[in-house]
């Protein structure tokens, strides 16, 4: 029964709509779309040409933030990877090499010599069958391992490195036992090495002298065989491969130690890494001197110079008083009126020397907000304070990057409304508005249409009606008359 009511009633439509216009000659349905269209149309003028005017904002402000990412990305790769602060350099790489420890801009030269270096203990156990075999088990109980210094048949406790309890399982391999003492993590590792004498479990300490360590071994009676793993300097069992030794080397004649072959600060700034003796008789020592970056400074302010013109001319085209799409917007106007202080802002707040902001390097602000560079001012101030130039280029709370890095972010937060994200999220929000309006607007349009369409066919009708009347009235006067003649 539903189905042959919605047939019928669709039926009744399309004959409504193909019959509108059928009494009076005139086109019902055209008559309505137009006029529901023309009740509407200064709505959905004025919706479109506001979904126009948000969407060319919302492109124009988020290429801006596109164009402040890339410029902070760009900025913090080139102070992360590039040769902006002096590269320390040896001149007998295979003893040294260094890194840039952040504390302080190196220079000057020194001279270095490695007497040895710093050693970790290693341990191999008496030999077993097999490393897996459960028939070549290692009994079961308790690991003591404790720190200290070996010297010969002694050994003195570090009291200040706690013991460390391995417990060993019944049925133990020598693989479990590795793993056991590898999950424990106390900077003892283990590994099972197949030799021509059969699998050893190998112990190997951390480098330094007061790494070395001792094996004491607890029993369970029911499970014996555990002690065949102790080990201490007077031990007949096991082997020591290596004794555990700090590093020893000179800085310009003066003679220091490291428990580690990482050393940090022997040298103003840099992180030394000692790889080799230094040879010779006497030993000939490694002149570490520092790379001039002044070149590649003057190369990245002019560099620098030119990304900031291409942001400061695209902003002054968006914010044109006449065509700009972010003319009247208050996030645009903060991010220009950044720019112009951008020169003068002190980047390194704590520095005592010339190179404070980017104005002591050269920049400067024009008037129509684009930056130029005075070479000159650059040179004077690397002349001046190289050290502090190069200090503006490096990771940190403070310097060229972490300047630019916050611009980028207070530009872009969009939890703020005074900024450029948070005219995005805003336009954004506005624009979703928009299209709500238009879509309430097509509804209430077709509605209005569909009302008329229903009145029109009713008038037509009507019509249509009055029209056959009118007709048999005409025939019937004129069959009369043919009479009356």
């Amino acid at each position: 029964m539903t189905t042959t009511t919605s047939t019928t009633s669709t039926s009744a439509t399309q004959s409504l709509v193909s019959q509108l216009g059928a009494g009076s000659g005139i086109d019902m349905a055209a008559l309505a779309t137009n006029l529901a269209t023309a009740q509407f149309a200064s709505k959905v003028d004025r919706l479109s040409a506001k979904s126009d005017t948000l969407t060319a904002q919302i492109s124009s402000a988020s290429n801006m933030k596109a164009m402040l990412l890339n410029f902070s990305t760009s900025v913090g790769d080139l102070v992360r990877t590039g040769n902006l602060s002096p590269q320390p350099q040896f001149s007998g790489a295979s003893v040294a090499s260094g890194t840039l420890s952040g504390t302080r801009t190196p220079s000057g030269s020194y001279s270095l010599e490695v007497t040895q270096l710093a050693k970790s203990q290693t341990l191999a156990s008496a030999a077993y069958t097999s490393p897996t075999a459960a028939t070549d088990v290692v009994g079961a109980g308790t690991l003591r391992l404790r720190f200290g210094t070996i010297s010969g048949s002694s050994f003195a406790e570090d009291a200040g490195h706690a013991a460390v309890d391995v417990a060993i399982a019944p049925g133990a391999t020598l693989n479990d036992v590795a793993n056991a003492i590898n999950a424990k993590k106390t900077g003892v590792t283990a590994y099972v090495a197949q030799t021509g004498a059969g699998a050893q479990l190998v112990f190997k300490g951390q480098e330094g002298a007061a790494n070395g360590f001792v094996i004491e071994a607890s029993e369970d009676s029911a499970n014996p065989g555990l002690s065949k793993l102790a080990w201490d300097p007077s031990a007949t069992t096991g082997q020591l491969v290596a004794t555990a030794g700090d590093a020893s080397f000179k800085v310009d004649g003066l003679a220091r130690t490291s428990k580690s072959n990482t050393v940090s600060e022997a040298i103003p700034g840099v992180t030394l890494k000692l790889t080799a003796v230094s040879t010779g008789t006497p030993p000939v020592p490694t002149n570490v001197t520092f790379t001039d970056t002044s070149a590649a400074l003057s190369t990245t302010m002019t560099d620098l110079t030119g990304a900031l013109n291409e942001i400061a001319s695209a902003l002054n085209a968006a914010t044109d008083p006449t065509s700009g799409d972010l003319r009247a917007d208050s996030g645009a106007r903060a991010l220009k009126k950044t720019f112009s202080k951008l020169a003068g802002t002190t980047v390194m707040p704590n520095a005592t020397g010339a190179a404070k902001t980017l104005a002591d390097l050269g920049l400067s602000t024009q008037r129509d907000g684009t930056f130029v560079l005075d070479t000159n001012r650059l040179k004077a101030t690397l002349a001046k304070d190289p050290d502090g130039v190069a200090s503006m280029f490096t990771t940190g709370l403070y310097g060229v990057y972490a300047t630019v890095d916050k611009l980028y972010r207070n530009a872009t937060a969009a939890s703020d409304p005074g900024s450029l994200g948070g005219s995005i999220t805003r336009f954004t929000k506005q624009l979703g508005q928009v299209k709500e309006d238009q879509t309430t607007v097509a509804a209430k349009q077709e509605t209005l249409r569909a009302n008329l369409t229903a009145r029109f066919a009713v008038s037509d009708s009507r019509i249509s009606a009055s029209q056959s009347t009118l007709s048999f009235i005409q025939n019937q006067i004129a069959a009369w008359n043919k009479s009356d003649s």
